[in-house]
């Protein structure tokens, strides 16, 4: 079984952001599914059934591999489209299915994970994934389709200290950012500091780098998950190369998105 110290430690906080979100929508009336979100096109609806379709893809790879393979050549052949395509249908559906399939999908999910052997691997759309990195992909899609939810409800939600899995994984895909975009990654290494919701020092990257970016944590999660635009944070950044990862940060697997317009432009 899995090294429960990386894998049950993170699958717990992804349980707890899961819970945390299923809360918001678990009593909302069928009307207010329909709710628009910040991201354009996409209602509350299609927050919630992207992120079953996403489980159900991370179940597959991990469980059948072949096929997932499958998936991947669908979504090969419509880059720009599998991902909105996936939240379409599950929108579709009565609100009462779609959140029953949440559900069970995330709980399904998590067993698989536990299940997998010590230092195993599986494929994904972007590079092959361990069983805590998906656990912690899957925290930082929850988390940020959960504050798109939370700005169509208007609710104004804590930040916790699971957001260390987001910046974790923000940092970590920075050579990816890069790629998805043809360019190629920069091989000088950049040191993150933010200051977590309850004031500690979060630090990644060598300490010693001369690209250095600091500033809050909730800023940082919100930017590498695109939920804002660079200009609308405090985020600060040393060097040219530095802010030109802030520029482009994409925490998530994928084609590059477009992120978010700055605040008082047209969606």
């Amino acid at each position: 079984m899995s090294d429960p110290g990386a894998v049950r430690t993170v699958l717990a906080d992804l349980r707890a952001e899961g819970e945390e979100l299923d809360l918001l929508v678990g009593g909302l009336s069928d009307g207010r599914w329909a709710l628009a979100t910040p991201a354009a096109g996409w209602t509350v609806a299609h927050q919630i059934a992207h992120l079953a379709w996403t489980d159900r893809a991370a179940l597959l790879a991990v469980t059948d591999p072949e096929a997932f393979a499958v998936e991947v050549e669908k979504a090969a052949a419509a880059p720009e489209r599998f991902v909105d395509d996936g939240a379409e249908e599950g929108a579709a559906l009565p609100p009462a299915e779609l959140l029953a399939r949440w559900r069970e999908g995330r709980e399904r999910l998590g067993e698989a994970l536990l299940a997998v052997p010590p230092g195993g691997r599986f494929p994904w759309y972007g590079p092959p994934m361990s069983a805590p990195a998906m656990a912690t992909a899957r925290l930082m899609e929850t988390w940020a389709h959960g504050q798109d939810v939370a700005d169509a409800l208007g609710v104004v939600r804590q930040p916790t200290a699971r957001l260390r899995h987001v910046a974790w994984i923000g940092h970590r895909a920075r050579a990816y950012a890069y790629l998805v975009r043809g360019e190629q990654p920069p091989a000088e290494p950049v040191r993150v500091e933010l200051v977590a919701p309850d004031g500690e020092l979060w630090t990644f990257g060598p300490e010693e780098a001369v690209l250095r970016v600091s500033g809050t944590a909730l800023d940082f999660c919100l930017l590498v998950t695109q939920r804002v635009h660079r200009d609308d944070t405090a985020l600060r950044a040393e060097g040219d190369g530095a802010e030109h990862w802030l520029r482009i940060a994409q925490a998530f697997a994928g084609p590059a998105g477009a992120g978010r317009a700055p605040k008082g432009e047209a969606r």
